[in-house]
Parts: structure tokens; sequence; C-alpha cells
């Protein structure tokens, strides 16, 4: 089967997008009001699609939910070769609801969809182009089981963190999973405290199988951790990433 290919503006960030989970964004930066303004402009039967990439660690400007850093021209802050700022698995999202305000900034609540591979960049525009690879979800061998096993892990994790800050949790809280493991992986992998590059490397799982796996090991040291610290801070120490040296 041929790999469906795509030109697709680009709006990086320094948090990672699943599929299924949803994004707001605040667009004060002229690059991406660009990019705004073209996705309004598309016919409205459209989707108003974009890709989302995260930036890795010590590349790039600023930038958070919030919205970017000002710089000036579609790579500013990017350096000569832009692609090699962001890692190369990113998540198509598509915009739901775009507000402008008088400024001429945009808000805008957005649905991450489906994953890709970026191929390259182009920078000539007003904003960042990125040639993109469509990257199909494959469930894997025993995801089914696997899915089962996660629930019970994350549920304990809930409860972990919420003793750790002090807080109840809920009623009916972690009780509302999904059933198909693919949408549970990826709420899963969004929604646990880890730093950027492993959140990253859940995106870029082969299968979901293998995401769940690792969220598996994953969750379990995380609730171990939290529960023989079982304070706040403990919690703050296992986003750190671990010492190369």
């Amino acid at each position: 089967m041929l790999a469906v290919t795509a030109r697709i503006p680009l709006f990086p960030l320094n948090s990672v997008l699943f599929p299924g989970l949803v994004l707001p964004l605040n667009v004060f930066e002229e690059r991406y009001r660009a990019l705004v303004r073209d996705l309004i402009a598309l016919p409205e039967e459209a989707p108003r699609r974009f890709g989302v990439v995260a930036i890795r660690d010590g590349h790039g400007l600023e930038a958070t939910t919030k919205g970017i850093s000002e710089g000036e021209g579609a790579a500013a802050g990017f350096g000569a070769d832009p692609a090699k700022a962001f890692f190369e698995v990113g998540c198509f999202a598509e915009a739901a609801t775009i507000g402008e305000h008088e400024d001429g900034s945009f808000e805008l609540v957005s649905t991450g969809t489906t994953r890709f591979r970026l191929l390259s960049v182009d920078p000539s525009g007003p904003y960042l182009i990125g040639e993109t690879e469509d990257l199909p979800e494959e469930p894997g061998e025993g995801s089914g089981a696997l899915a089962a096993g996660v629930a019970r892990a994350f549920r304990t994790y809930q409860k972990r963190v919420a003793g750790a800050r002090e807080r109840t949790l809920t009623s009916g809280s972690g009780q509302d999973l999904p059933d198909e493991p693919s949408v549970l992986s990826y709420l899963v992998a969004a929604a646990t405290v880890l730093e950027t590059p492993v959140k990253q490397a859940l995106l870029e799982a082969p299968d979901t199988a293998t995401r769940l796996r690792e969220e598996l090991r994953l969750l379990r040291r995380e609730a171990a951790v939290i529960g023989k610290l079982r304070t706040l801070p403990a919690v703050e120490l296992t986003r750190q990433a671990p010492s190369p040296n």
C-alpha cells in the first residue's frame, strides 16, 4: 500500500499532542495568525487541519498551548534547517472553533486526529509547511488484554497522585475510561505526568500493544515511586529526565 503524503501547515509546540485529545491554542504571533487566517479562508466544508509537532529540547522558542513567543519569519528560532528542531512524528489537528480578538489574535479549540511522519519542512512561506506521511494505527498483538491492565494501573496511579497532592478523586473518577485499546493508550499517554521525550516515544510506538505495554511499565513505576515518597515534590521528581552522567 502506498503511503499517503500531504503538505500541511505546521504548529510547533513544547508539548506532544495525541489523537483524540483536545488542544486549546491562543495564537498571537504573526506567522501563526497567517496560518489561522488561511484555515478560515478554506471552504466551509473543508477540514481546517494543521500538523502539531513537538520541539526538541534546546531548539526553538518558548512554546506552550497559550501561544508562541514572538519572532520573525516562518522559521524564526528554529535554525537553518527547522526540520531538525522537531520530532519526526506528529499529530494532525482539526480546528473545531476559531475565535478572533480585536487585536487580530485568535483562540482555537482543536482536536488531535491521526499521526503523521514529518518528511521535510518548507520555510519559504509566511508559516512552516510540512511534507507529511500518514502513520496508520496498528493494534499489535494482545492489545485487548494489555488495555485492561493499563486501565487498572492508571486508576492506581490516579489515586497515588491524588494522595500525594492531598486531594480526593471526584466521584466516578477513572471509571469511564474508553474500552477501545488505541483510544485508551492515547488518553493515558496524555494524562500521565511524563517528560516530553517520554510522551513523544509513546506517540511514536509502532502499534497500540507496544504503547500499552510501555505505559503499563511506566504507570507501575510512577505509582510505586509516588507511593513511597507520598508528597507532591515526589510527584515533581518523577518528571525529571535521568542524567546521562
